[in-house]
């Protein structure tokens, strides 16, 4: 017995192809010329009346509904910019194309159109089909009409489908792409400089995470899918570029929420000769105008909130965040007590015990307590070191940083910092973090030491801040799961196999 295919095609809908080619048409041509979009049709002839007009269009798009009434047709004909109803009637068309059109076209199915446009008596502007090329005949149906494609699992897995019969995700999918150019657009305006450095990377640091591990054959070398361009970045501002940002894909072996994608977008922004101050503004600059451009509003709705992002926003340290919104007064209260009412407080007994001082107490009460209550902007200052092995220390805190992180609907949007440039205290943290690594913390940062050297040559003084670009998105399309606003979200196999499985 024949083993199936990996794609079953619509028997049906292979007939037709077939139909079509029997009768020497080419059902998969390589191009289409056509003379304007859906919207210029509409635009153009907005004045247009029922007689059809002298001059013709040439539209092409994808087939959304046909209507047969015997010897006319009606098409719902869609492109990128809107759609347009095609009228057919039978005796318009070249002898024998009618009959070729109704018995092998249908819902999704793409085709070139030339014809007059004309109003119709209900007053919708319409083509008067005259000539209809057969552009590529879709092998399966698609979800009908009035329900579309809803189940979120089948709307992730094929979002060439979703894309296809839910406008608003398309929507979506042009917001993000806009966001993402307007973000390009203020930094190049405020003189900053593009850049891009290794994904593939043979020592990972930037951040606390766990990373994908791949092996280059030729180098006979392990290698590691990046967690963020930092190292890579500050190496520039070593080398005397003074304001540079990448718009970075970065990837992390973690968990999958609604809030975490384990591949994801941040932009990097270092600065010299500033500091985490200057990093705080400039990261307000950018996310008010972003919102501002891409939602035309200052204030957004967002988990039933009313979020605004008039400036200037607020900000806290961590130690007043913890005490007047988690009630919890830290470093008047011993390790002990903090340890029992952490576990009251559902904080995770294994890193309860692992806090070795008041201070990594208070991040992880921060992290439990209030963190989801940071609605409206927010800035958090006054991080402790231990969690922050790439910040300059604070001068005028002991076992503090000046480091920042902002806050919006109970979401971290950006981390930012004054940028650690003294190499005998940055090789000291890594080799602290190499401790850790050692006890079994797969998050702690891997020493590297061509980044201690870089440094070595002479960092300036330096801010930097990372902002979560898919997080912004969420925000700007008030989609509250991270998976509506990839296009393609990583996901389980269907059948519990890698594609090596499979073909193995």
């Amino acid at each position: 017995m024949a083993e199936k295919s990996g794609v079953e095609f619509e028997e049906q809908r292979l007939a037709k192809a077939e139909n079509l080619q029997t009768e020497g048409i080419v059902v998969y041509p390589s191009a289409y010329q056509r003379t304007h979009t859906m919207q210029e049709v509409l635009t153009e002839y907005n004045d247009a009346v029922h007689d059809p007009s002298s001059s013709k269009v040439a539209v092409s798009g994808r087939i959304y509904s046909v209507r047969d009434h015997g010897n006319t047709l009606f098409l719902d004909l869609r492109d990128e910019s809107g759609h347009i109803q095609i009228f057919i009637r039978k005796n318009s068309l070249p002898e024998g194309s009618f009959a070729t059109v109704k018995k092998n076209l249908e819902r999704g199915d793409i085709i070139g159109v030339i014809g007059p446009v004309f109003r119709t008596k209900v007053g919708e502007i319409s083509i008067w089909a005259e000539e209809i090329t057969v552009l590529t005949k879709s092998l399966f149906t698609l979800p009908e009409k009035f329900h579309g494609l809803t189940n979120p699992e089948k709307r992730y897995r094929q979002r060439y489908v979703d894309l296809i019969v839910n406008e608003d995700v398309r929507q979506t999918f042009t917001v993000r792409s806009r966001l993402i150019s307007t973000i390009r657009k203020i930094m190049e305006n405020k003189g900053f400089l593009e850049f891009e450095t290794p994904i593939l990377q043979p020592i990972y640091g930037g951040a606390n995470a766990r990373p994908f591990t791949t092996h280059h054959n030729f180098l006979d070398q392990k290698l590691f899918l990046r967690i963020a361009p930092e190292l890579y970045l500050k190496r520039l501002i070593v080398g005397g570029f003074e304001k540079i940002f990448e718009i970075a894909k970065n990837f992390r072996n973690e968990d999958i929420d609604t809030s975490h994608n384990p591949e994801f977008t941040t932009i990097e922004i270092y600065w010299a000769y500033v500091d985490y101050h200057a990093m705080m503004q400039i990261t307000e600059e950018i996310i008010t105008e972003t919102i501002t451009s891409t939602c035309n509003a200052t204030t957004i709705q967002y988990k039933n909130e009313t979020i605004s992002f008039e400036r200037p926003w607020r900000a806290m340290s961590m130690k007043e965040a913890v005490r007047d919104i988690g009630g919890v007064d830290i470093f008047s209260l011993s390790m002990e007590e903090l340890t029992e009412m952490g576990k009251k407080s559902g904080i995770d007994p294994k890193k309860l015990a692992e806090a070795t001082n008041q201070r990594e107490m208070m991040v992880l009460y921060f992290d439990a307590l209030v963190e989801e209550k940071l609605i409206q902007p927010t800035f958090i200052h006054g991080y402790p070191v231990e969690n922050s092995p790439l910040a300059k220390r604070d001068p005028t805190q002991e076992g503090f940083v000046e480091r920042f992180e902002l806050f919006i609907a109970g979401m971290e949007l950006a981390n930012g910092f004054s940028e650690l440039n003294d190499p005998v205290d940055q090789l000291q943290r890594f080799e602290k973090q190499e401790e850790s690594r050692r006890l079994g913390n797969e998050e702690a940062a891997m020493s590297d030491y061509d980044f201690v050297t870089a440094i070595g040559y002479g960092l300036p003084p330096t801010g930097g801040v990372g902002i979560g670009i898919d997080r912004l998105v969420m925000l700007a399309t008030g989609h509250t799961s991270i998976k509506e606003i990839l296009l393609f979200p990583s996901m389980k196999s269907e059948s519990g196999q890698t594609k090596e499985d499979e073909v193995t």
